[in-house]
């Protein structure tokens, strides 16, 4: 099976409602999609978002990047030369994870239906059934209580709520969200890098002293502050997970090594793919530390990989893929079976996505 002809397109869903961090607002989710082709008739999918504010790939760049070098490194090349594809897929450009993510996920695709196999089951076939979180973006107290609410009503029991944009109300949400939810829906917080050290540990310890009861909180400081991570750690009964200071295999191992979060975030748009988030889950087994499966606002070809990946590993104890039922519609054709908060992974060869409706191919 060779790789001949690599097709790029634009994917557009509208979300249900806008999506708010501390560092940005979304509307709708437009993500780059990567199809290759074989000489076999066989097709591959990938999509990479432009999350310039995280990732620092704009669409330009992820277009430039598949344009250029990683379409020059795989035109004519064998699927079976799965190590060698990898390899030279990272060599070829720097940085650019989002769209190399995009074309790891493809060639894991193809490489799948190579040999028959669901990807999932390459990676070892743990499970076929995982259960996500949903987000809660940010907003005023009574909106954030409102939605929360609404998703646990869809069947929801875990939330992960987005805080950090406004210390000061940070705990009147959770105190609002509390009460609308009762105590018995698991509750995550989200910082997205909102807090000082000082203040996370105030914060969080505030929490505590209220009983609202979160199972974790996630980058509370800086990406780069990885001794203030490992501060509130230190002081803080709340477990810590690690997410925008995760980017690469090395930045796992040394935050384990630093002991400064009790777990770490996977995302394929921040490692690169599948290929370098096995690492991650690889040296997460040697340390004993669990991670969370996560992704950014994508639609379901690229949640439906971080899924297989999910769904093979056990060292991934908790799952944050909520992007497509975020969104008002669904274009992919195949794929795992999002059903709120269950998400079943399928058993076609590959990664089974069948095709996009409405895609726009350049």
């Amino acid at each position: 099976m060779k790789i001949t002809k690599i097709r790029l397109g634009k994917l557009s869903a509208p979300l249900r409602v806008p999506f708010k961090t501390a560092i940005r607002t979304v509307d709708k989710v437009e993500d780059l999609v990567i199809e290759i082709q074989t000489d076999t008739g066989h097709r591959g999918y990938g999509e990479a978002p432009p999350t310039g504010a995280i990732t620092g790939d704009t669409w330009e760049a992820i277009v430039g990047a598949l344009r250029g070098p990683i379409q020059k490194v795989l035109i004519d090349r064998e699927i079976d030369e799965l190590e060698d594809l990898m390899i030279d897929l990272r060599k070829c450009i720097v940085r650019n994870t989002s769209a190399k993510a995009a074309a790891d996920m493809a060639i894991w695709d193809l490489y799948g239906q190579l040999y028959g196999l669901p990807v999932y089951k390459i990676f070892g076939g743990s499970r076929k059934t995982i259960v996500t979180d949903i987000t809660i973006s940010v907003n005023e107290p009574e909106e954030m209580a409102k939605d929360a609410k609404d998703a646990v009503a869809r069947g929801y029991n875990c939330i992960k709520v987005k805080v950090g944009k406004d210390a000061g109300k940070d705990i009147e949400r959770l105190l609002e969200i509390r009460k609308a939810i009762g105590k018995d829906i698991s509750i995550r917080l989200d910082a997205n890098q909102g807090w000082n050290p000082k203040e996370a540990v105030r914060i969080l310890d505030k929490m505590e002293e209220m009983n609202l009861n979160i199972e974790l909180v996630e980058q509370p400081v800086k990406a780069h502050d990885l001794e203030g991570m490992k501060y509130v750690k230190e002081r803080s009964f709340i477990p810590i997970l690690a997410d925008e200071s995760v980017f690469s295999p090395r930045d796992a191992i040394k935050i384990m090594e630093m002991g400064a979060a009790d777990l770490i975030n996977i995302k394929l748009m921040k490692c690169g793919g599948i290929y370098e988030a096995l690492k991650i889950a690889s040296a997460a087994e040697v340390f004993g530390v669990e991670c969370m499966i996560g992704c950014m606002l994508e639609a379901k070809i690229s949640v439906n990989a971080a899924v297989h990946l999910a769904c093979g590993k056990q060292i991934i104890t908790k799952v944050d893929l909520d992007g497509p039922s975020l969104c008002t519609k669904d274009p992919v054709i195949g794929g795992a079976m999002f059903q709120e908060s269950h998400i079943t992974v399928g058993d076609e060869p590959g990664l089974g996505i069948r095709g996009v409706e409405g895609i726009q191919y350049f």
